[in-house]
């Protein structure tokens, strides 16, 4: 029996659409996500010292995990690394083109994890957590906050180590949660939200007092990245990129990559365009600028969520980029962190490169991403592919 691919989508859509249904239905109601059906008073809320809440908006492969860093490392934030990896692991399987059902569960888990209610998470969680102890959590070693006191009792609490969330399992989700209501940050980082339009509701929220930080990236660095992590994905592009050749079997679009520069590409158009619902609530930030000038733009980052630079934050950018706020060594800060962003550029043969441009030219135009046409020109590093444009910081 014939079944078109329309049927097939529809069927799939009725599916997650049930189960996510059945998932919330099955929720105990003092957790339930939906902001409407919240038992919180809304006036107190309105009236309590308000959090502030940080959302790292981005794409794969473009450089979050280390903004997301720069975040985790202030004493006054709650940090999560990609809580919303856990709908997308429970509900979609391989269906990862149904893209409302995962915008409206990100949202409502967000809603609560902004709330500091981390039994949300549960509901996603396989196995179901007993009385609030889960075993792991995605990549939770990259939560400073996750793995110290009064969550985690780790052997040197001076010094944190991702490692060292080894040394607490389980969590308990109500006590992760109950320090989490007293940081006056709480920040998440997201791929599996990319575009900004979809937060649209929680902005307008009065109860929740949102600050995203929409970071994007140089195409061409992020599919070279993506070649070398998601391998199995990128098989033909992987030999292109190896041996120079373009495969005859090769898919001319690689996976996902158009689409990620199309939805980069409208998010940031929405938010250029100004709309009263973003003011005040969205920085654009290229990774690239986050590399050449990491204390610049991490005084400007806290500066817009509202956080003071500490001597320690000075210490782990210095550390973890080679450079220093000392004006002499400026020259190498720009050589040592930049040369990371920029080190696509001595991995892709040009042919491929082209082929990115021609996936993406409307986003790297917008973006001050400057195109390449020769080989020799792709090896000179003292040829700029970033535009010195001047990028709106804060909305």
């Amino acid at each position: 029996m014939f079944i078109s691919w329309k049927s097939l989508v529809l069927i799939a859509f009725g599916l997650m659409t049930t189960q996510y249904t059945i998932i919330n239905l099955l929720a105990p109601p003092e957790h339930c996500l939906c902001p409407a059906h919240s038992k919180l008073d809304f006036e107190e809320q309105l009236t309590n010292p308000r959090q502030t809440h940080v959302l790292i908006l981005t794409s794969t492969r473009c450089g979050s995990s280390f903004l997301g860093q720069l975040l985790n490392q202030h004493p006054d934030v709650f940090y999560l690394f990609e809580p919303l990896y856990h709908i997308q692991d429970s509900l979609t399987g391989n269906m990862n083109f149904i893209r409302e059902v995962i915008a409206g569960a990100s949202r409502d888990l967000l809603w609560s994890l902004f709330q500091c209610d981390l039994h949300a998470l549960e509901r996603y969680l396989r196995p179901p957590p007993s009385n609030h102890m889960v075993n792991s959590l995605f990549f939770w070693g990259s939560s400073r906050a996750l793995c110290r006191t009064p969550v985690c009792k780790p052997t040197n609490p001076d010094k944190w180590a991702e490692g060292q969330c080894g040394q607490c399992s389980p969590i308990n989700l109500t006590r992760a949660g109950e320090f989490c209501s007293t940081r006056s940050h709480v920040a998440y980082k997201t791929v599996r939200i990319v575009v900004v339009d979809d937060l649209r509701p929680l902005l307008e929220d009065p109860r929740l007092n949102i600050k995203v930080i929409q970071l994007v990236r140089d195409p061409r660095g992020i599919l070279n990245s993506r070649i070398d992590i998601f391998s199995g994905w990128y098989k033909a592009w992987h030999t292109w990129k190896t041996t120079g050749q373009r495969p005859e079997s090769l898919d001319i679009h690689p996976p996902q990559f158009n689409s990620t520069c199309e939805e980069l590409y409208g998010s940031v158009t929405t938010a250029l365009s100004k709309p009263e619902w973003l003011r005040d609530r969205y920085m654009l930030l290229r990774y690239e600028d986050l590399a050449r000038f990491p204390h610049q733009k991490t005084k400007e980052i806290y500066d817009f969520v509202g956080l003071n630079m500490t001597s320690s934050v000075e210490k782990w950018i210095s550390d973890h980029t080679g450079s220093s706020t000392d004006s002499k060594n400026k020259p190498s800060t720009k050589q040592d962190s930049a040369a990371i962003a920029s080190s696509w550029r001595r991995k892709l043969p040009i042919d491929l490169v082209k082929q990115a441009q021609k996936e993406c030219h409307h986003y790297m135009r917008l973006l001050g991403y400057r195109q390449v046409q020769t080989q020799e020109d792709l090896l000179n590093m003292n040829i700029s592919l970033v535009e010195d444009t001047f990028l709106e910081p804060y909305l």
